[in-house]
């Protein structure tokens, strides 16, 4: 698919693409690069960004990367590392397809803010529904 025809299938993910704000920048089959403008509503009580704002956009970034080729993949388990405060003012969440079986596969995220400060690292193990 290309890259438009990726945007407005997941535009159905509407609570990342809408209440989140998560962006497609790139994507092909095992790849995404999506992203996230900050606002207030992704921040916590402290000011810093919310864990939960930070995991939407990694499992966006997670469901484009192992969904954009049209096979039908559910997430069966996800873990998170936050690693550091996010500086900026914008969330990069990238991911990538490590290993891919028959019904499973297994995916590592990396989400960084626009200054290059490593935020989290997010594994993930996909189950094939569909195949293509």
């Amino acid at each position: 698919m290309e890259l438009q025809q990726i945007q407005e299938y997941f535009a159905g993910d509407r609570f990342a693409t809408e209440a989140a704000g998560a962006v497609i920048e790139a994507a092909e089959d095992g790849y995404a690069r999506c992203s996230m403008e900050l606002k207030s509503v992704h921040r916590n009580a402290r000011g810093a960004v919310m864990g939960g704002a930070i995991f939407t956009l990694a499992d966006f970034a997670f469901a484009v990367a192992s969904n954009c080729a049209g096979t039908g993949v559910v997430t069966l388990s996800s873990q998170i590392a936050y690693l550091g405060t996010a500086r900026g003012g914008r969330l990069i969440a990238e991911a990538r397809r490590v290993k891919q079986g028959r019904s499973t596969g297994y995916y590592t995220v990396s989400v960084r803010d626009e200054l290059g400060n490593a935020v989290a690292e997010v594994t993930g193990t996909g189950f094939v529904v569909q195949p293509k």
